[in-house]
């Protein structure tokens, strides 16, 4: 059982992170929970990552977020799968492009999916789930959760 200490530690780096992560394997989906500004981060991710010429080459990637399973890579098809949200680095601009336009106008409560906008033979889905703006990304967090009982 994690410290009080490494609980904390998570907790920040979900709130730095700006917005809570998982992967269900079971519906192909990389879910996204945050408010509209929190997974706007998401999109600065991608728009950081896509700008790094270090990046341009095939197989580069970026780990994101407590857990570090949240996987940017770069690769010569746009797509996601168990691995990773993936694409060459004018696929992720334009994933970043779509997320700022589905986010535009969003509104707490709704669930924006993205596969076939950006890869329609995607295994995976990306699903956002807009919360409050006062939402706290460790909320969401099942084994903090689980650590608080």
């Amino acid at each position: 059982m994690p410290s009080e200490i490494v609980n904390q530690k998570t907790r920040l780096e979900w709130r730095d992170l700006g917005f809570y992560y998982d992967r269900d394997d079971s519906t192909q989906e990389w879910r996204l929970t945050g408010s509209r500004n929190g997974l706007l981060g998401f999109r600065d991710l991608l728009l950081t990552y896509a700008k790094d010429p270090r990046h341009a080459r095939k197989s580069e990637h970026e780990h994101y977020g407590p857990y570090q399973y949240l996987e940017i890579m770069t690769w010569p098809e746009a797509g996601m799968d168990n691995h990773a949200i993936h694409g060459s680095l004018d696929d992720l601009l334009r994933l970043a492009s779509l997320i700022d336009q589905q986010l535009t106008n969003a509104r707490a409560g709704i669930t924006i999916r993205i596969r076939d906008a950006f890869a329609p033979d995607s295994q995976y889905a990306l699903v956002l789930d807009v919360r409050p703006d006062d939402f706290d990304p460790p909320v969401a967090d099942p084994a903090l959760a689980a650590r608080a009982g």
